[in-house]
């Protein structure tokens, strides 16, 4: 996909060339510098598609991918905070509210989550589902003040309209951060540590980060206690 995204780059670059020559000849008429006006918009419109997340309008993971190569080239062996973000819990939210109060939530998150990334410099993605994913030069705020100011972010009430009405949701997060060279690979080292500390946050409580540490392996899988909240309401509902 990051290629995708390059063979588009270098398709926009060409149109725009071309516009250039457009405008440059006297030859050129209305009709064609509306067609290439067109494309342009068209093949912009595709790369943005393409990097972004359509509910959040974060980057999505091909964007954070092409975020983090284009900062890899820029800083060669620099080193990098890779941040993984797992909403507590989240799935309770769907199953009480509906999915498109689910999906305020996400996007009321994703607008408290960047600022953020702008203040530290770096960018942030929706990663999937209720996860984000971000990146971070390593710079004089410490690793400590970057987490609390993303926990503070989401754990402030979020008010959201349901059907039933307006209700407001209080969220946690397990936050998992890895610090690696900017040449280490993505997928592979990056974004797989810090997942690794996300569980660990996730297995130790909830609500906390944990910075991944040399060694640090997936921690056992938990078992699941008990009905899943659906299936309770389910019981609920059969014995009303």
């Amino acid at each position: 996909m990051f290629t995708t995204l390059l063979v588009i780059a270098s398709i926009y670059t060409a149109v725009t060339f071309l516009a250039g020559a457009i405008i440059g000849s006297a030859l050129a008429s209305l009709g064609a510098w509306r067609i290439v006006g067109r494309m342009r918009a068209e093949l912009a419109d595709a790369a943005w598609q393409l990097a972004h997340d359509p509910l959040t309008g974060l980057y999505n993971r091909n964007g954070l991918r092409t975020a983090h190569a284009a900062f890899a080239a820029a800083h060669p062996g620099q080193p990098v905070v890779a941040v993984l973000i797992d909403l507590d819990r989240f799935k309770e939210i769907n199953d009480d509210h509906g999915h498109s109060t689910g999906d305020e939530v996400l996007i009321e998150v994703a607008d408290r989550l960047t600022p953020i990334a702008a203040f530290y410099g770096g960018d942030i993605a929706r990663h999937a589902g209720d996860e984000y994913a971000a990146l971070f030069p390593v710079r004089q705020h410490g690793i400590s003040q970057l987490a609390d100011d993303l926990l503070s972010a989401i754990a402030a009430p979020i008010e959201v309209q349901a059907d039933t009405g307006p209700v407001v949701v209080a969220l946690t997060a397990s936050i998992g951060i890895a610090v690696v060279d900017s040449t280490d690979p993505f997928e592979e080292v990056a974004l797989h540590r810090a997942d690794t500390a996300m569980y660990h946050a996730k297995r130790g409580g909830r609500n906390q980060h944990v910075l991944y540490t040399p060694g640090m392996t997936m921690p056992p899988s938990e078992a699941r206690r008990g009905l899943r909240l659906r299936d309770l309401h389910q019981q609920r509902g059969v014995t009303a």
